[in-house]
């Protein structure tokens, strides 16, 4: 087990490499970025560089003789003439464009490998501190959405299975798939329409996951504030991941069920409450546990992304995002590579989980 964890490890190197520099290369064709973001708000917004950068060392550049609004110059960048080219020169240099893209790209690497990711383009404060802001919003809604999921799914799948084509099954199926069809933003203004003073009922808040006087409330206050404020947004996203996860139970069930080695544990008149969860249980739930990286990624992240738009939640899915929309390169690839990171390791974990549950499963004979 040690060489394939050795080599699962050793194997992230070029994966990560090979992630970062496929969105490295996608970046350098897409319009818009940091230095043409910071022309469009000067010519069309009027004001000083220094004004609209949110971070420091944007002071200079549009201050003394360097710019000359009455210059008109010949520029790469659209919107760029009649802006003096030193203070082209001088955005290119601040935001690191000023260097060939393979210098860049090396220069990010080696820095990403100390985990060194510099400074927001358009906020004061760096790429580190910006995600640790945002995380507890989403370690939140990732950890809770992917718990509930499972604590649903899996009995009632399981029951499913136990239940294949009577009425307690037909009925939950077709709650089951209604769920799945349903995408959570849209459930989720369902509720707040119904629930958060929409239109109806004002029950639950919509912004943040605690309130204004959170320092004033005691320790049980404090919890029943937090779970108030994740009411909605958990309800709007636990009803896909419990459909998909409660469908994948009960076909794993249905499919060990059938098999030759459970009618012989039966025929030595175990009990189905033995057959099932001392027999079928490890072999089934294999699958189930495939599933649980993408599961915790998706929620952590990605999936959580319009939910946090909808509720106000200052998250890494809403701030990535807006990274992309702002170009605010440092914190979009920041993210990308801390996201990879956790999404490889939480894939080895799950391998490692396999043979926890199923000893049989050898993963040294195995290719990686």
């Amino acid at each position: 087990m040690g060489a394939y964890i050795l080599r699962r490890l050793l194997l992230m190197i070029p994966t990560l490499f090979g992630i970062m520099a496929i969105s490295f290369v996608v970046v350098q064709f897409a319009p818009g970025g940091p230095v043409e973001q910071v022309i469009a708000k000067l010519t069309n917004q009027g004001g000083s560089a220094s004004d609209r950068l949110g971070g420091g060392g944007g002071g200079d550049l549009a201050g003394g003789n360097n710019f000359d609004p009455a210059a008109s110059v010949n520029s790469k960048y659209r919107g760029a003439q009649g802006l003096d080219p030193e203070f082209i020169a001088k955005l290119e240099k601040q935001f690191g464009f000023d260097k060939p893209p393979l210098e860049r790209f090396g220069l990010m690497l080696w820095n990403y490998a100390r985990f060194d990711f510099g400074d927001s383009y358009f906020r004061d404060i760096s790429v580190v501190n910006l995600i640790l802001e945002k995380m507890p919003v989403s370690i939140s809604i990732g950890l809770w959405i992917t718990l509930l999921s499972y604590l649903i799914s899996i009995p009632l799948g399981i029951r499913k299975a136990v239940k294949d084509g009577s009425s307690f099954d037909t009925w939950t199926s077709a709650i089951v798939i209604i769920g799945y069809a349903i995408p959570g933003f849209l459930f989720g203004i369902l509720l707040m329409i119904l629930f958060a003073g929409g239109s109806f009922w004002d029950w639950f808040p919509l912004r943040g996951l605690t309130s204004d006087n959170w320092d004033q409330l005691s320790w049980p206050q404090r919890i029943l504030d937090y779970f108030w404020h994740l009411t909605l947004p958990l309800t709007a996203m636990v009803l896909s991941a419990f459909a998909t996860s409660t469908l994948l139970t009960k076909n794993s069930f249905l499919e060990e069920i059938r098999k030759q080695y459970v009618v012989t544990a039966r025929a030595k008149g175990l009990s189905e409450r033995q057959v099932l969860y001392g027999h079928v249980f490890r072999n089934a739930m294999l699958i189930v546990i495939a599933g649980f990286p993408g599961a915790f990624i998706s929620a952590f992240f990605s999936g959580s992304l319009l939910i946090e738009n909808i509720f106000s939640l200052d998250g890494l899915g809403l701030l990535g995002f807006k990274s992309v929309v702002d170009r605010d390169y440092p914190v979009v690839f920041a993210n990308l590579y801390i996201m990879s990171l956790i999404g490889l390791f939480v894939s080895l974990i799950s391998d490692l989980t396999y043979t926890w549950i199923d000893p049989r499963i050898d993963f040294e004979r195995r290719d990686v």
